[in-house]
């Protein structure tokens, strides 16, 4: 069947207002198949240029098993398609995958069932409570079970949000919508009292301590003047090097001491 989308096989999608095309299996890795940044090229292309090739975009559930047909479909005109990180199939990886904007043609709209709809996506910053639905984690992956570094980073910052309101701190997390972003990011903690942003990391090792570094940059260019002081959040002192990497950065390094005390360095 000469039809774009029409090989359930070989397609993946979700039954959404926002359609998430995952290629076809057995592609090049890195082009548009299951691993690697898909690309607009050969599965993807032609759905995105079916209208003007004169198919019809007809979606099917399934791959084995029972196959439904759904109905036909047609790309959004105004955001046909975007860009957004996704799973593989290794859990532990993520990737680049191309998402496509459907509307029904000849079926009745189904509800959307997409955290996304839950989220406000206007770019802009705004305040979210500590809790683990609001996390990159919730929004990329939510399937995937905490790593035990990721239970650590929870435990540190649960610890801390409450040795912080101890000494009257009010504390919050910010949600922060890049223009062009489809998906939000997550700071862990935000001072509000001191107007610190805080990333915390379950290890000391340096890649931690590297990837804390360039998400606050990351999220310092989006929250702008209302920070006074970024600050890394471990759960022991961190070596030397380390110390002076993030203090070239103005980054002060926090970490547990004691049964209810914190000890900071810059």
């Amino acid at each position: 069947m000469d039809e774009a989308g029409s090989n359930a096989e070989n397609a993946r999608v979700r039954v959404e207002y926002r359609l998430q095309y995952r290629g076809h299996r057995g592609a090049d890795r890195g082009c548009e198949g299951q691993r690697g940044d898909q690309r607009m090229k050969s599965g993807n292309r032609e759905i995105l240029e079916h209208e003007q090739d004169g198919r019809a975009l007809r979606l099917f559930t399934g791959a084995r098993g029972t196959v439904r047909y759904e109905g036909e479909f047609a790309l959004d005109h105004e955001e046909p398609w975007y860009t957004t990180d996704a799973p593989e199939v290794d859990p532990l990886q993520t990737c680049s995958v191309i998402v496509f904007r459907m509307r029904p043609k000849d079926v009745p709209a189904k509800p959307s069932k997409s955290k996304l709809d839950g989220v406000a996506t206007e770019p802009g910053v705004t305040q979210v409570p500590v809790e683990e639905q609001w996390t990159e984690k919730a929004f990329v992956n939510p399937t995937r079970e905490p790593f035990e570094v990721e239970r650590r980073e929870q435990k540190l910052v649960k610890d801390y949000m409450t040795f912080l309101e101890l000494q009257g701190h009010d504390v919050c997390r910010l949600k922060i919508v890049a223009p062009g972003e489809a998906k939000p990011l997550f700071t862990d903690l935000y001072d509000l009292t001191t107007g610190t942003l805080i990333e915390a990391k379950g290890s000391v090792r340096r890649e931690s301590i590297r990837m804390a570094v360039g998400q606050l940059a990351d999220y310092r260019r989006h929250v702008g003047n209302r920070l006074r002081e970024l600050a890394v959040l471990v759960p022991s002192e961190p070596r030397r090097d380390l110390l002076d990497l993030l203090d070239s950065q103005d980054i002060t390094v926090i970490w547990p001491e004691g049964k209810s005390g914190c000890a900071t360095a810059r």
